[in-house]
């Protein structure tokens, strides 16, 4: 403990209510400092010891960032489970074309796309890991969360704006997170891929009914399908579809182990669409 004295001195009437001699008066302060052994350790030149940390002085005279050292551990131990990250999808989409925005949103429990807008759609593993990488991309920009899934053992999350820019600035920022790149990626595979001509009427009675969020198939037409993994990779191959040619989204799942897509129209528009798409995952997978 140290003991410091401090002397006050009191005169006319404030005096008088202490001393009836008009005396000064003495007051004597005791100071208790910590006393753990950083405390009580010499101070290094040119730092200081606060709150069990010491930090550096900065020759521009800049603040430095301070912490007790139970939260410089924390914080430590936080940036290694995101390095940790694994980024097994990153799907950049210029421009939603209007079918494939009406069908996300009609699966979007957040804020809805709208045609032109920009989206990336990421996937991640482990799967609660979507929570921290959310919370990264929000905060660097003013990006709208679509959606956000958690699944068995990955999470996916969609991003959109106006500003294509805007949405780019926050995929940097997850990826200098994470500590990963573009290239990094998991490369898509094609599961399965065909187009089905002239569709009979149980068979497109049977897909209306399991598929709710898009639009409907009519017996007669062709039907083109794609399986990718990971699953994210359709949105890029739908939304390449449907820019290429007149055809009709039927579903689009872009969540699980594998990624369907599924388009319908007349046959010369579907076997355009279809290359469309299949050229989209070849060009990622070559990138």
């Amino acid at each position: 403990m140290h003991i410091f004295y401090l002397k006050l001195s009191f005169c006319g009437k404030h005096a008088s209510k202490f001393n009836r001699k008009n005396e000064p008066l003495s007051v004597i302060v005791a100071v208790m400092e910590p006393t753990s052994s950083l405390n009580r350790g010499e101070r290094k030149k040119g730092s200081s010891l606060v709150t069990g940390s010491e930090v550096q002085s900065q020759a521009s005279g800049a603040s430095c960032f301070i912490t007790t050292d139970s939260e410089k551990s924390l914080v430590s131990r936080q940036a290694s489970q995101v390095e940790q990250i694994e980024l097994r999808t990153y799907v950049f989409l210029d421009s939603l074309q209007p079918q494939l925005a009406a069908y996300m949103g009609t699966v979007s429990r957040g804020f809805l796309p709208i045609p032109g807008d920009s989206c990336l759609w990421m996937e991640v593993s482990p799967g609660m890991a979507v929570h921290r990488v959310t919370d990264i991309a929000l905060k660097a920009s003013n990006v709208r969360l679509g959606q956000m899934i958690v699944e068995r053992a990955f999470g996916s999350l969609a991003l959109y704006h106006k500003d294509q820019s805007t949405v780019l600035h926050s995929g940097d920022v997850v990826l200098d997170a994470i500590g990963s790149e573009v290239r990094k990626r998991t490369k898509p595979a094609t599961s399965w891929t065909e187009v089905i001509r002239a569709i009979t009427p149980d068979h497109a009675v049977l897909i209306n009914r399991q598929n709710r969020s898009g639009s409907m198939i009519q017996s007669g037409m062709s039907m083109f399908i794609l399986e990718t993994e990971p699953a994210g990779y359709v949105l890029k191959a739908a939304n390449e579809a449907e820019k290429a040619s007149n055809i009709t989204v039927v579903d689009v799942k872009a969540v699980g182990a594998f990624g369907r897509l599924t388009l319908a129209g007349k046959e010369g528009d579907v076997e355009e669409a279809a290359a469309a798409a299949i050229r989209a995952i070849e060009e990622i997978s070559n990138y």
